[in-house]
C-alpha cells in the first residue's frame, strides 16, 4: 500500500489567512492541526492545534489553571477573543519546524517512519512540484497499518 491510498484531502491554511477563520476550520476537522501552505500549494508547516489554544488562551489560565475555573461555558467565547485580529503567521512559532512530506509513492512503512522520526502526526503528499496533492493523519496511518 502507497502513500496515494491512504491520503486524503484536507483544507489548509496560508500565512496570511485569520486566525479564527484557521481555529473554525482545525475544529470542523477534528485534526490536531492544520497544513500550511504557499500561495503555490506547496506545505511548509503545521499549524499545531495547541499554538491556537496558546494565543486564545488568556496567561492568567496558562498560568493557573485552577483560575479557569473562574470562566464557566457560556463565557467560553473569551478564548476566541484572545486570537483578535491575528493571522496564521501569528500563531506560528519562531522556530518554525518544516512540514513532513513523502511523494505518492512512498510505503506506509516510510510514512510511519518520517512521523516517529519528526514527532509530527500529520504528513503531506507531494507531487512532483512538491505541490500537496493529500495528507495523512497519525490517525489514518494507524487505521490502515492495524487494518481497523
Amino acid at each position: 500500500m502507497r502513500a496515494s491510498d491512504v491520503a486524503i484531502s484536507m483544507d489548509t491554511v496560508t500565512e496570511d489567512m485569520p486566525a479564527r477563520e484557521a481555529a473554525r476550520i482545525l475544529a470542523a476537522q477534528d485534526l490536531p492541526g492544520l497544513i500550511v501552505v504557499d500561495t503555490a500549494g506547496r506545505p511548509s508547516t503545521v499549524l499545531a492545534g495547541t499554538q491556537v489554544l496558546r494565543m486564545a488562551l488568556p496567561s492568567y489560565c496558562q498560568d493557573d489553571p485552577a483560575l479557569a475555573r473562574v470562566i464557566d461555558e457560556a463565557a467560553a467565547d473569551v478564548v476566541l477573543a484572545g486570537i483578535g485580529n491575528r493571522t496564521v503567521a501569528d500563531l506560528l512559532p519562531r522556530n518554525r519546524p518544516g512540514l513532513p512530506a513523502v511523494s505518492a509513492d512512498a510505503t506506509l512503512l516510510e510514512v510511519a517512519s518520517v512521523m516517529a522520526r519528526t514527532n509530527v502526526p500529520l504528513v503531506a503528499v507531494v507531487n512532483r512540484d512538491q505541490v500537496m496533492t493529500g495528507a495523512i493523519t497519525l490517525d489514518g496511518l494507524l487505521d490502515r497499518i492495524l487494518g481497523t
